[in-house]
């Protein structure tokens, strides 16, 4: 079976926050990027135990997050995303799709550096349902048919995975310990919001990640689980925090048939108060 293997660095257990672990020239971005890399692969030596025969790794953090000198030598690594650029190189000859790394959508209680694409992001949701970047790649994945079967990071995560996908196989590497979602701050504000967690040990996390790596790709050549039935047509509405120099603004885009349509059609806001004559 062949492995599409997204890759995020917030969801990555030890990885503390943004601006110290997540940035180049940050204090600790080559460790994070280390971090990460060792949890890739400890899940792609679960995946080739339980019988993948390729694995391709997607390097989905913004200014990138793989050590390519660290990864295993037995998988492909993209980076960069083909025009569209959604489904973001994933297409009908993987027959599943996994997540290492990765976080909860913008306004999670209880998460770690919970954003959707970036922390400007209030809330993304289509045909009225909230959705992060897991739960976009893994429509797309479903549009496509191919399964979404393994995904790690913090608790949150885990438990937002399980509602868009049930069956879903998940590891959480760390849980985070704010009670609020801070859906009222300011972009500057959020980005210092979801920074208080408790992490399992990188070793503990990365032998969690091997076993349920192993153990999503076993079930899935036995169980049928992984894709989101998908009802079109779709509506889109982005909204985006207020700045020091702008209001709240939205955005809506609909499309009659394809879910990955949608999500490349362009983005053009307006403040919230004038939505009703922009639509």
């Amino acid at each position: 079976m062949r492995i599409y293997l997204m890759t995020d660095l917030e969801g990555v257990a030890g990885v503390l926050d943004h601006e110290n672990w997540c940035r180049p020239g940050s204090s600790y971005y080559e460790t994070a990027q280390k971090f990460l890399t060792l949890e890739v692969n400890a899940a792609v030596r679960g995946f080739l135990k339980a019988g993948a025969d390729g694995i391709v790794v997607a390097d989905g953090h913004g200014p990138g997050g793989i050590s390519p000198d660290l990864l295993d030598e037995r998988v492909e690594v993209q980076r960069g995303w083909p025009e569209g650029p959604w489904p973001l190189g994933l297409d009908r000859s993987f027959d599943a799709c996994a997540w290492v790394g990765q976080h909860a959508k913008s306004n999670t209680l209880y998460a770690h550096m919970a954003h959707t694409q970036s922390f400007g992001y209030l809330d993304l949701s289509v045909n009225g349902v909230s959705i992060g970047e897991f739960g976009q790649l893994a429509m797309c994945a479903s549009e496509l048919g191919v399964r979404s079967i393994f995904g790690s990071g913090d608790l949150a995560f885990t438990k937002e995975a399980q509602e868009r996908v049930p069956g879903i196989e998940t590891v959480a590497v760390k849980r985070g310990l704010q009670s609020r979602s801070g859906e009222g701050l300011a972009r500057e504000e959020y980005e210092r919001w979801n920074l208080a967690a408790v992490h399992l040990q990188p070793a503990k996390a990365q032998d969690l990640i091997e076993r349920g790596a192993r153990r999503a790709l076993e079930r899935a050549q036995k169980e049928s689980f992984g894709l989101i039935p998908l009802h079109p047509p779709f509506k889109r509405v982005a909204v985006f925090r207020r700045t020091k120099d702008n209001p709240t603004m939205i955005d809506h885009a609909s499309h009659d048939g394809s879910f990955a349509a949608l999500m490349n059609l362009p983005c053009k806001p307006v403040p919230v108060e004038e939505q009703g004559t922009s639509r």
